[in-house]
């Protein structure tokens, strides 16, 4: 008697390559998954469309801080007198690098306001000291603001294969439940229980990857725009100082 390989049929009697073809699409996968599977898959694509805004985000926003820095420092080392600068840029510029500028000149004119810098030389070196503080605050602050959100990098780097491995491990125990079930480990039975679990494991990698990648290339640049800021103020720091010196 001719025979059919029991792996080429299926229990419906549809051949198990059709069957296959059918049900190991991306869409397939996850409409036929766990109501557990499809939560953990929803949660890794959100939070790999989250990761990328943020990378997006960032990115664009290191370009322009560049851009910004690079004018203005342009404009500060230009010979242009810094009280001139200071009433162009205004008190509450957008650029990190100008407001580190502004906060350090509002403290200076208001001693100037009082008659600081004709004080006795401790009044001087207090001033001196209060504008450091003032502008190493206003560049945390301003790196503070910058690097909101990376943390959610660093979060879905680290925790989104744990949650794709989750659901892989959910699929795979739902596979081993139906073929307790059937009676029968075809694969037909066993591949679309496999392939969702490999699917949940890939989207966590999906969600993984970019956000790490981000996490390490946006924090080194900011690592470098903070290296900048710090510069200029200690810059900016040394020719105030000069200023007193030669008023004192």
């Amino acid at each position: 008697m001719d025979q059919t390989p029991i792996d080429s049929v299926n229990l419906g009697g549809t051949p198990a390559s059709a069957a296959a073809g059918a049900s190991l699409s991306m869409w397939s996968l996850f409409m036929q998954a766990d109501s557990i599977v499809k939560a953990i898959m929803l949660l890794l694509l959100l939070a790999s469309f989250w990761s990328w805004a943020i990378i997006f985000d960032k990115v664009l926003k290191v370009r322009r801080l560049k851009r910004a820095a690079d004018a203005f420092e342009e404009s500060f080392w230009s010979g242009g007198s810094i009280d001139t600068l200071y009433d162009r840029i205004g008190s509450r510029p957008t650029d990190p690098m100008a407001a580190v500028f502004s906060a350090a000149m509002l403290e200076w004119r208001r001693a100037v306001a009082r008659g600081a810098l004709n004080s006795a030389s401790g009044v001087q070196a207090n001033l001196k000291e209060r504008i450091e503080k003032i502008m190493n605050i206003t560049v945390g602050r301003e790196l503070e603001r910058l690097e909101r959100f990376m943390a959610v990098l660093a979060t879905v780097g680290s925790t989104a294969p744990f949650v794709g491995l989750l659901g892989t491990v959910w699929g795979i125990m739902n596979s081993f439940q139906s073929i307790a079930a059937s009676k029968n480990t075809s694969l037909a039975v066993v591949a679309p229980g496999i392939a969702e679990a490999l699917f949940t494991t890939a989207l966590g990698l999906v969600a993984a990857i970019p956000a790490v990648v981000g996490y390490n290339k946006i924090t080194a640049d900011f690592a470098r725009y903070a290296n900048r800021l710090d510069n200029f103020a200690g810059e900016f720091g040394a020719i105030l100082s000069r200023q007193l010196e030669d008023k004192s």
